[in-house]
C-alpha cells in the first residue's frame, strides 16, 4: 500500500470521525431538550420513550472508539493527530455519560408526570437551559478549534453549581416543611444533580479543547491562566 493511499485514508477515517462524534453531539443534545420539555409538560408517554434512547448512543460510541483505535495501530499518524485522536476518544467518552444522564432526567421525569407538581412548583428549566448552551457553545469549540473560546466556558461551571446549590436548598426547606412533598422534591433533586453532572461533562469537553488546541492539560485546575 502506497504512502499516498494510506494519507488519504487517515484522511477519510478522521472525517469519518468528526461526522460521528457530531451525529452522537445532536443525539445527545437532542435527548437532554426532550427530557426537559416532557418534565415540564408532565408528559409520561415521551418520557418513557425517552428513557430507552441510549442505545444510538452506545453505538455510536462503540464505533468511535474503534475507529479511533484502529487509527492510532494502523495509521502511525503524526503527533498532532494522536493528540486529536487521543481528545476524540475523552470527548466520545463524555458524550455517551451524557447521554446516559439525559435518559435518568428521562426515567425520573416518567415516575414525576404520574404525581402533581409541587405547589410552587420548582422551575428548573433555567439550569437546564444553561446546561445545554455549554455543553452546544463546548462542541461548538471543538468543531472551530477554538481554544479562547473554551476557555471561557469552564468558569460557567462554576455559574452551574452555584444553582443546584440554590435548587437543593429549596427542596430542603420544602422537605422540611411538608414531608408529602418528600419524593416529589427528591425526584427533582436527582434531575438537578443530573443538569450539574452534564455541566462537568460539558466543561471536560472545553478542556479537551483546550489540550487538542495548545496541548495544555488544565484538567483540575483553578485557573487556565499560566503560571
Amino acid at each position: 500500500m502506497s504512502h499516498d493511499h494510506i494519507v488519504r485514508q487517515f484522511d477519510r477515517d478522521l472525517a469519518t470521525l468528526r461526522a460521528r462524534i457530531l451525529l452522537m453531539a445532536g443525539m445527545v443534545e437532542e435527548h437532554i431538550a426532550s427530557s426537559m420539555r416532557a418534565l415540564a409538560e408532565q408528559d409520561m408517554a415521551t418520557s418513557k420513550k425517552l428513557a430507552d434512547s441510549d442505545r444510538p448512543v452506545n453505538l455510536l460510541e462503540m464505533e468511535c472508539d474503534e475507529l479511533c483505535i484502529k487509527m492510532i495501530v494502523l495509521r502511525q499518524p503524526v503527533a498532532s493527530d494522536v493528540r486529536f485522536l487521543v481528545a476524540a476518544l475523552k470527548i466520545i467518552t463524555d458524550l455517551e455519560r451524557i447521554g446516559d444522564l439525559a435518559v435518568n432526567i428521562a426515567k425520573r421525569a416518567a415516575v414525576l408526570a404520574a404525581s402533581p407538581k409541587l405547589n410552587p412548583p420548582i422551575d428548573l428549566s433555567g439550569m437546564a437551559a444553561n446546561a445545554e448552551a455549554m455543553l452546544k457553545d463546548s462542541l461548538d469549540a471543538f468543531v472551530r478549534g477554538d481554544a479562547d473560546s473554551a476557555e471561557q466556558i469552564l468558569a460557567r461551571d462554576d455559574l452551574i453549581d452555584a444553582a443546584f446549590r440554590d435548587v437543593f436548598a429549596t427542596l430542603l426547606a420544602r422537605m422540611k416543611h411538608d414531608p408529602g412533598d418528600i419524593d416529589r422534591a427528591i425526584g427533582l433533586l436527582f434531575i438537578a444533580k443530573h443538569l450539574e453532572r452534564i455541566a462537568d461533562h460539558s466543561t471536560n469537553i472545553a478542556e479537551m479543547v483546550i489540550y487538542l488546541v495548545k496541548g495544555k492539560d488544565v484538567r483540575h485546575k483553578f485557573s487556565v491562566a499560566p503560571p
